[in-house]
């Protein structure tokens, strides 16, 4: 069963995002997936990448290799931008500015990993950060619509834990306040923190 999350439209591109509801032996299990479609100038589906987490089905991590190569001229709009460079900083508390006071952030493990208000959002940027620093990200591509954008990238280093490239994807939505109202990350990366997801 999928249940629709959120749609970002391009001429170029777009972006779908979808909980996948599975039904297994431990109950019901809930996979994040996004699909981003690259299209030609006829509407025509060119190439399809779907990035998920594979935490919520085994309990474990799954290296993912990238899938894009980064493009070094692509620059992340307003607070998209703003946001990145709090996380590529290390920085909690410039990271938890970028968001409106009641926004989330979802982990890529899905609903059990939900993170609201400013609280929580600061305890969860701490956590992040406390491998000795930000995460290094190359930006690969770039969909945004105006109201929602989607960053594909490629994660290489976790604070002081240099990584084996790991292709990922993260949507924003900006709030009425040009803030975020919330991030939805999809990537299968074993954070270097003590095994949580």
């Amino acid at each position: 069963m999928f249940g629709p999350v959120e749609r970002i439209l391009t001429p170029r591109r777009g972006i779908e995002e979808t909980v996948m509801t599975l039904d297994g032996d431990e109950g019901r299990v809930e996979v994040p997936v996004a699909v981003a479609a690259d299209r030609n100038d006829d509407g025509r589906i060119l190439e399809l990448r779907i990035y998920w987490s594979m935490w919520p089905l085994t309990g474990e991590h799954h290296h993912r290799p990238p899938l894009l190569e980064p493009d070094p001229g692509l620059r992340e709009p307003d607070v998209i931008g703003d946001y990145q460079r709090a996380l590529a900083a290390g920085d909690p508390e410039a990271a938890v500015t970028t968001f409106e006071p009641d926004a989330y952030v979802r982990e890529p493990a899905g609903s059990a990993y939900v993170h609201r208000g400013q609280d929580e959002l600061l305890a969860l940027y701490r956590r992040f950060f406390s491998n000795g620093g930000g995460l290094r990200l190359e930006h690969c591509a770039l969909t945004d619509d105006g109201r929602a954008c989607a960053l594909e990238y490629n994660l290489l280093r976790w604070g002081r834990t240099e990584l084996s490239p790991e292709a990922g994807l993260a949507v924003f939505v900006r709030g009425s306040s040009g803030k975020l109202a919330s991030a939805r990350i999809y990537d299968d990366v074993d954070p270097p923190l003590g095994g949580e997801p």
